[in-house]
């Protein structure tokens, strides 16, 4: 919900996100679809769409104005993702950089190693007969949990009905996805003893989830890096799974698109921008 907003007159967006705008904003909205890389005249400028990694349809905007380039990143990953479009590199005299998880503390294994894992860890609840409920984002975690455990097994997993319809999107934009059975928001007499439960992080609270059976809990997320804070957030396992760039991976994106200015926001900007200025790049904070 951090990306999209009610109230203007137009939205303009990548073709492959139009019908998740849709979703989330609704559909008496004026919604226009861009190809990547085609450029869009708004005013003097020339503006265009390019894969930013995120999630489906995610996209960093090049805005050109009398032969100068300025790059906003919005949120982006380098790390492969079978769910959604690969980041590519664009560059730019100016380039706005997203900085979640802008600390050298922050750095990821390949996602498809962390999937693998959470696959280890439902197949051992399974052994044990335990309900693996895993709180993923609804946008985009999910999807990317469900592309990846699709390359190694075929039985389906449960949803919480919440997320259903956004899963739909990802299947009519031609993802595979792992099947999936949707679970009602009240849930009566169902044992799901040996299954795995994704559900988004708001419906964490036991009422939902105990009546499944013997249940372990885990949460995908970039702020899993460490064990201590699943357990400080409430949840028996936490698997480092994120959407955003790591501290390496923004510096490369940084370094490969040439910006002579840098631009840092949402997140932990500081020291981004200070190991920037040590590297002779003119840096801030938006």
């Amino acid at each position: 919900m951090d990306h999209l907003r009610r109230g203007s007159g137009e939205y303009i967006t990548a073709r492959s996100g139009v019908e998740l705008v849709h979703h989330r904003i609704g559909r008496q909205h004026r919604v226009c679809g861009v190809d990547f890389g085609v450029p869009v005249r708004l005013g003097d400028v020339d503006v265009s769409f390019h894969p930013a990694g995120h999630v489906l349809g995610s996209a960093q905007v090049r805005v050109e104005h009398a032969g100068e380039v300025w790059v906003v990143s919005g949120d982006y990953k380098r790390d492969p993702d079978p769910s959604c479009e690969p980041f590519e590199v664009v560059p730019c005299d100016a380039f706005v950089t997203e900085s979640t998880f802008a600390r050298p503390c922050f750095r990821w294994r390949p996602g498809e190693d962390t999937v693998r894992e959470i696959l280890d860890w439902w197949e051992e609840n399974r052994r044990r007969a335990k309900v693996s409920v895993l709180f993923a984002y609804a946008l985009g975690k999910t999807q990317r949990i469900l592309a990846d455990l699709a390359r190694w097994t075929d039985r389906p997993a449960h949803v919480h009905v919440e997320v259903e319809p956004l899963i739909s999107c990802y299947r009519r934009a031609g993802m595979e996805l792992l099947p999936t059975i949707a679970l009602p928001r009240k849930v009566r007499g169902v044992r799901l003893e040996g299954e795995l439960v994704i559900a988004p992080p708001k419906f964490v609270q036991s009422s939902w989830w105990e009546r499944f059976g013997d249940v372990e809990t885990a949460f995908a997320s970039g702020w899993m890096q460490d064990a201590a804070s699943a357990r400080k957030r409430g949840f028996m396992r936490g698997f480092a799974l994120s959407d955003h760039a790591d501290w390496d991976d923004i510096l490369r994106t940084i370094r490969e698109t040439g910006a002579r200015r840098v631009l840092a926001y949402h997140g932990v900007t500081e020291a981004l921008v200070e190991h920037l200025h040590g590297l002779g790049i003119e840096a801030g904070e938006l």
